[in-house]
């Protein structure tokens, strides 16, 4: 009997032991750990812990385990996590990977109340199936960059505001200055379809449609008579940034960052360098990219890690980032700052048309599961067009069946 005791008292003594070492050490003071995922962003380390002190500090249980992903593996690492018992409590992603975690039924619901301080577009962009399933940090918008020289050379009356004004002046420029008005890099990624979607084309439904053909051909025209680089079906933004540096054409396409390396690389070039809004289609709306926060369905603190979100991306940390980058704030609030409305020198003049185009971004170009086979379809459509393979109107119908039977 003695024996039977000491044995079963033994037993209490390991158990309460064991109780104590594995809990004190996993969440000491009784604090919860709230696990947070950014992509890329170690170069402002001392931003986030900033922020993260700060919160910590007016939080005393809550503790922010802060890790930063690399971007070539966040959707990668954000599978086997989401898919795990386990997963981040919070988590920066791309809309396009977060739309299909959401489609996937993979995250919490965001409470759209939570997020009136926030642009409406931006937000509505968001949604799947009038559910939100994500918190904004920050936006960029493409700007157009041009040469003031070769503009001025080519004697074009008014800046070119749509794709169809670059069509009509592209031969003067190519007859005034022998160079090219722009080179679009129509096969890169998802460009020709964001291209469509300022038309209006945005579906295998619509994509045989006469506003479609209309694009089509005019890109085939300009390529069949020479007004842009034969690279246009081949090469990247690089190639055509490189282009511009060595003042082969008088237009470039991209996100004030490239002003950077603009100025870096061929600093007399950026001497005569300007800025003007985004090229656009019929529709008027401007393309953005955007990142974002998600919490997996799993996630241990949601509640938590929805707090965190919102105040790593309220008015002052995303205006203090903004400071940092060239990043477009999501807060509505920080997008009424003079920072975004002042044009002092070319960097912050491209800053102020950014912001402005970041209220007109409807309709966006929604993304599906089969995303990456869609743009490999219509990509090599493009081509097909270009070379002059077959009718345009052939080319896209059987573009429409290929894309439709991705859908399903």
């Amino acid at each position: 009997m003695k024996n039977k005791w000491f044995w079963f008292i033994s037993l209490i003594i390991a158990l309460v032991v064991s109780y104590y070492t594995v809990f004190k050490d996993t969440e000491p003071d009784n604090k919860k750990e709230v696990t947070v995922w950014t992509l890329q962003m170690e170069d402002f380390s001392d931003y986030m812990n900033n922020i993260i002190t700060n919160y910590e500090s007016s939080h005393p249980n809550i503790k922010i385990k802060w890790i930063d992903v690399p971007f070539s593996e966040g959707d990668k690492r954000t599978l086997a996590a989401i898919l795990s018992n386990n997963p981040p409590d919070l988590i920066n992603l791309n809309p396009d990977f977060s739309a299909i975690l959401a489609q996937k039924g993979a995250l919490e619901s965001i409470p759209e109340n939570k997020l009136s301080e926030y642009n409406k577009d931006i937000v509505d962009s968001l949604k799947y199936k009038g559910q939100l399933f994500a918190i904004p940090w920050y936006a960029t918008s493409a700007i157009t960059i041009y040469n003031k020289e070769l503009f001025a050379k080519s004697q074009i009356k008014n800046m070119p505001a749509t794709y169809d004004d670059l069509a009509k002046y592209a031969e003067q420029v190519k007859l005034k200055t022998g160079k090219f008005i722009y080179l679009p890099t129509i096969t890169e990624n998802d460009t020709m379809l964001k291209i469509l979607n300022k038309y209006g084309v945005n579906s295998y439904s619509n994509i045989t449609s006469q506003e479609s053909v209309k694009v089509f051909e005019m890109f085939k025209t300009l390529y069949q008579k020479g007004l842009i680089p034969a690279e246009s079906i081949t090469q990247t933004h690089r190639e055509a940034l490189e282009k511009y540096m060595s003042e082969n054409i008088v237009f470039f396409q991209g996100g004030a960052n490239f002003l950077n390396m603009i100025q870096d690389n061929a600093p007399n070039v950026y001497k005569i360098t300007d800025v003007a809004p985004q090229i656009k289609g019929s529709k008027g709306q401007n393309d953005f990219s955007l990142m974002n926060f998600v919490i997996p369905l799993r996630a241990k603190y949601k509640n938590e890690a929805l707090d965190f979100g919102l105040y790593l991306t309220n008015k002052e940390n995303q205006l203090e980032l903004a400071k940092k980058t060239n990043i477009i704030s999501t807060n509505r609030e920080a997008l009424s700052d003079p920072f975004y409305n002042s044009s002092e020198n070319l960097m912050a003049k491209a800053r102020s048309i950014s912001a402005k185009q970041i209220t007109n971004i409807q309709p966006v170009m929604r993304q599906t599961n089969n995303q990456k086979d869609i743009n490999t379809l219509v990509n090599t459509a493009v081509q097909s067009v270009l070379l002059n393979k077959n009718s345009t109107q052939y080319i896209l119908k059987n573009l429409s069946n290929s894309w439709k039977e991705l859908t399903k």
